[in-house]
């Protein structure tokens, strides 16, 4: 078994499996999540290595990247040898993992398919640990104009107010839009509610001729499109 006293530090370690100079080598596509999170952790305890502090954080994720993303400061200081600092660390990285991945997204502004909706909602809702409602707005060629937070709710639910959906609408001139909101639970069934309130938001829509294209249920790494079921 191996003890305190016998565990070599990543400074005694062969280059080639030290995470920073691995990266250095042999590029960041070499690199497994742990080692590419014991670069973001920096430095490991008298107990722990970096690479270990990391292992600890992902089992607690259950190795799951989207997991993980939806961890907070709180979750992470409680794996030992994590405080505050390499919390906000990894937490910040994460972030602009989402960001980079939004914009990247949105630079492929037109809608032709639910999949292309439910690219630019999985970068928004996709890791949130609570159910928020969101809006795509579109021009006549589908172009997306502006997405917007609705509401932001519980893990079971939020509360939808189509008269906020239909002002955002009116003041953009979008001409359709398109709904989306996240099951934190990851399952993308629509609920009784989910159908009541898609199809009140629908019937307003064409009074203002502002046409609802589609609705979608965002999972973990699947989606529910009303539109594709041919429940709108």
């Amino acid at each position: 078994m191996e003890t305190y006293e016998n565990r070599i530090a990543i400074k005694n370690w062969a280059e080639d499996d030290r995470p920073r100079e691995k990266l250095l080598l042999k590029g960041r596509q070499s690199m497994s999540d742990a080692e590419l999170l014991a670069i973001l952790i920096g430095s490991g305890t008298k107990q722990d290595s970096a690479v270990d502090l990391a292992k600890n954080i992902l089992h607690r994720a259950h190795d799951n990247l989207a997991e993980l993303s939806k961890m907070s400061i709180n979750d992470l200081v409680t794996v030992k040898g994590i405080g505050k600092g390499r919390a906000t660390t990894i937490l910040a990285a994460l972030e602009l993992g989402r960001r980079r991945n939004e914009s990247e997204v949105l630079a492929r502004d037109k809608i032709k398919t639910s999949r292309d909706a439910y690219e630019i909602f999985r970068s928004t809702l996709g890791d949130r640990p609570y159910e928020e409602f969101w809006i795509i707005l579109l021009n006549k060629a589908n172009k997306v104009l502006k997405k917007c937070n609705i509401s932001e709710g519980g893990i079971s639910g939020t509360v939808v107010d189509p008269k906020k959906i239909f002002k955002i609408s009116l003041d953009h001139h979008a001409s359709s839009i398109i709904l989306g909101h996240n099951h934190p639970s990851g399952v993308v069934t629509p609920s009784e509610a989910d159908q009541r309130i898609t199809k009140k938001i629908c019937e307003a829509g064409a009074m203002l001729e502002v046409t609802v294209l589609d609705h979608l249920i965002i999972g973990d790494d699947s989606y529910y499109s009303f539109a594709d079921d041919g429940a709108l």
